[in-house]
């Protein structure tokens, strides 16, 4: 049994989103064989309820506010230090006195890191404790996403944007040359990665999973849609720029074509804390749900479940979600290749689509053709099954963990 500390930026509790989701189930899985000391942020007022939750599975937990409004006015100190404005965003004076206390306690055999803002704080405890080995999760490439962001804004923010991918991106480079490995989410993201970084850190892809006993397919649940409605489905936290961009482009450029042909369906945004620009969406052909108390069936009972992501890349826990529900998916090509590189097979498992025109051929076929739609569900489901379990896939992180006396006694 090693001593770790694990660093997440946003409590990885309750499973709700994406990263919370792999935050979540890499905590369980280190859990389960070591010692683990959690250091995170909360920024969502309702995640305190669910701290005592995390302690029960934790040797020791500690929790810091972050308050979004003052971090991001924080922040800007990037721009006088020079340094990616993330930094500063995440730097905050009680969790750097907490790890003060820590490098003066009992010494860690490891340091797991999850997402790339939260290195600084496990470099401070290897200063002051000595070489710790250190772990890093950086699921995605962030700095590319900020590169992303700056193409799709307009000057100042297309500067201050490029500008932040740029110094993450040095910053990144600098915590994988440090980390014993450094682990993303898909293969490509790998490759991205050094091909931007040119760097020759040791890094491995570590792909997501997904709960299918708890998403399963359950017909019998209650059916949240209108009796006369053809529910197409999206789901996702609504306050992330990559899901508002797809469901403002899906709702203008693919659906007025869909409810030509079929005047009843109706578009469905599932997720907590929707942005004034998603609830000024909802209408007669879209409605916005906001938080809600279980996901599943809205996807059991979609039609269809659609992802067309422009912004963001990597394998998407809302797309397994929905396969592992038995739904058939269309989504951005670059997801389906996230995925195609872990053995999904495009066309088969789920659509790929790249335009509004080829989101608008695949659902038309889709809705036309009930029984080939049962049939890609039942075969995205066979798919997660047989290759997407959390357990399989986060065990790879068990070869660069220490063994200790202890655990070889």
């Amino acid at each position: 049994m090693a001593r770790i500390l694990y660093l997440v930026h946003r409590l990885p509790y309750p499973p709700n989103k994406g990263d919370k989701l792999r935050s979540y189930h890499l905590l369980k899985h280190l859990a389960a064989s070591h010692e683990v000391v959690l250091g995170s942020f909360i920024d969502d007022a309702e995640d305190w309820a669910h701290v005592p939750a995390l302690r029960e599975s934790c040797a020791d937990v500690f929790v810091a506010g972050l308050n979004p409004l003052l971090s991001r006015v924080a922040s800007l100190r990037g721009l006088v230090s020079g340094e990616a404005l993330s930094l500063p965003y995440y730097r905050h004076r009680a969790m750097r006195a907490w790890i003060d206390g820590l490098a003066r306690g009992p010494r860690f055999d490891a340091i797991v890191v999850f997402s790339s803002t939260m290195a600084q704080y496990a470099l401070q405890l290897r200063q002051a404790m000595g070489e710790v080995p250190m772990l890093v999760d950086f699921v995605d490439v962030d700095s590319a996403k900020w590169t992303d962001y700056a193409k799709a804004h307009r000057w100042p923010m297309s500067w201050l944007y490029r500008r932040e991918g740029r110094e993450l991106l040095a910053y990144e480079r600098q915590v994988a040359e440090q980390a014993r490995c450094s682990f993303f989410v898909t293969e490509s993201e790998k490759a991205l990665f050094q091909q931007l970084s040119a760097s020759r850190a040791k890094v491995e892809a570590l792909c997501n999973g997904v709960d299918s006993g708890y998403f399963s397919p359950l017909p019998a649940q209650d059916n949240p849609f209108e009796p006369d409605e053809l529910p197409l489905v999206f789901t996702g936290a609504m306050d992330y720029w990559p899901n508002v961009d797809a469901v403002q482009w899906f709702a203008s450029e693919v659906l007025p074509g869909l409810r030509q042909r079929w005047p009843r369906l109706k578009f469905t945004i599932v997720g907590r804390s929707p942005t004034p620009a998603v609830q000024a969406l909802a209408g007669d052909a879209v409605r916005v749900t906001g938080t809600v108390p279980d996901v599943r069936p809205y996807l059991q009972h979609a039609a269809a479940v659609v992802a067309p992501l422009r912004l963001a890349r990597g394998v998407q826990n809302k797309i397994l979600e929905a396969m592992a529900v038995g739904r058939p998916v269309v989504a951005a090509r670059s997801c389906v290749e996230a995925l195609s590189a872990n053995g999904v097979l495009a066309g088969q498992d789920l659509l790929s689509a790249d335009s509004a025109g080829d989101y608008l051929e695949l659902l038309h076929a889709l809705l036309a053709a009930p029984q080939r739609a049962q049939a890609i569900g039942q075969q995205a489901r066979e798919r997660v099954l047989r290759q997407f379990s959390w357990h399989a896939h986060l065990s790879r992180l068990d070869h660069y963990l220490p063994v200790t006396a202890k655990a070889a006694a």
